[in-house]
């Protein structure tokens, strides 16, 4: 088949995937369909609509249960999420922190506002994620650990404190790998959990393999909030860190204003949270309609050459939260042609974001080589992924 035909086919193949596109198919929208109406109500009728109230101990309580992780504790947004869990995985200004290239410049700007440097590595083309083999590799060249038992980057002299994976688009990196990389290097592991509530590794909800995680729920996510996030973590004492730092460290008090020490107004609102126990309540069928649309997807898209799918591995459960299309080449205009063809057709595709090092105030930072990250910028293609297409 021709280069130039691709375009075309792969607009007809989505058109026929989703049987009756509308005049404009959403690459990701909300889907309302449980008791969101019923429990936002019920906080404006009692006027509990702020950071305080009983959805918000609800939906920590429903998300912690759901996920496996002993504490769930819920804030305004991902970016905050991991902003804080990367401060209480010990991150201090002028560290080096890893992160993926190939992210949402929140993961780096989280880094960033702890006065932190992102040393950006590279990802594996199985799962978009970080690759651990390469970067033990890297590690094995750069890192030296000090008798104070951190590491620290020979050619900075920085310490390298936390690595942060992030699943990309719902699917799981390889997180076993991950571990061991952390303790022969004594890396802190902070998860970037933001789109991958619902994925599983090995069994194991993703969030919970790491000191930290951070969640979103943001309105693309696979449930929204509106705005939030939330933290995950097995310690106690980090539990009760992020919910005091979160909230302005008040100390608890019947009437006065005693605050301890220089904190952060993050914590999610009640209403918020309202929504956020009804969508949780539907994340079951939501999961069960996502994986359909990716098997329909793909059995489609089998019959077209030049492309490829991007498919969970064999040990994860993926939430197929953003489907995605991988070009067989690396070809930029051949990349623009399809978002252009599918977009004026009322069909939302993206490209994936652009990598962290191509961003004015990110290109020079520390990295290895990002060869892999360079090469999926253009070959990936973000097609429409509503749970509301499998109506």
């Amino acid at each position: 088949m021709s280069r130039e035909r691709l375009p075309t086919l792969i607009l007809e193949t989505l058109q026929q995937a989703l049987s009756n596109p509308k005049n404009f198919t959403a690459l990701h929208e909300p889907a309302f369909q449980g008791s969101e109406w019923e429990y936002i109500k019920e906080c404006l009728d009692t006027g509990w609509v702020s950071s305080v109230g009983q959805y918000v101990d609800q939906f920590e309580r429903n998300l912690a249960e759901y996920t496996g992780s002993p504490y769930a504790i819920a804030v305004m947004n991902g970016t905050a999420a991991l902003h804080i869990s990367l401060l209480l995985a010990g991150v201090q200004a002028n560290d080096e922190v890893l992160i993926p290239s190939l992210t949402f410049v929140a993961t780096a700007n989280a880094v960033s506002y702890c006065g932190a440097i992102p040393h950006l590595i590279d990802v594996a083309n199985q799962t978009m994620g970080v690759d651990p083999v390469k970067l033990d590799q890297y590690l094995q060249e750069i890192v030296y650990v000090k008798t104070d038992g951190y590491a620290y980057n020979r050619q900075t002299g920085r310490r390298i404190s936390v690595v942060v994976p992030m699943h990309t688009f719902g699917h799981p990196v390889e997180l076993d790998a991950l571990v061991e990389v952390c303790e022969r290097y004594r890396l802190v592991m902070v998860e970037d959990a933001a789109e991958s509530l619902g994925s599983y590794y090995k069994g194991h909800h993703t969030g919970t393999y790491g000191k930290l995680a951070a969640l979103s729920f943001n309105g693309n996510k696979i449930i929204t909030t509106g705005g939030g996030g939330a933290v995950l973590t097995a310690d106690e004492g980090i539990a009760k860190r992020v919910k005091h730092l979160t909230t302005t460290a008040k100390i608890p008090h019947r009437w006065a204003f005693h605050h301890d020490e220089t904190a952060f107004n993050m914590r999610m609102p009640n209403l918020n949270a309202a929504l956020g126990c009804a969508q949780l309540e539907q994340l079951p069928d939501f999961l069960i309609r996502k994986r359909k649309l990716a098997q329909r997807y793909k059995e489609s898209l089998l019959q077209v050459d030049g492309v490829q799918w991007f498919e969970e591995q064999n040990h994860v459960s993926s939430n197929y939260w953003l489907n995605a299309i991988i070009l067989d080449q690396s070809d930029e205009r051949l990349r623009n042609q399809i978002l252009d063809a599918t977009n004026e057709a009322g069909i939302m595709t993206r490209p994936i974001w652009t990598p962290m090092h191509r961003l004015l105030m990110y290109q020079d930072c520390p990295r290895m080589d990002l060869s892999t990250t360079e090469e999926l910028e253009m070959r990936v293609i973000n097609i429409p992924s509503s749970v509301t297409l499998m109506e």
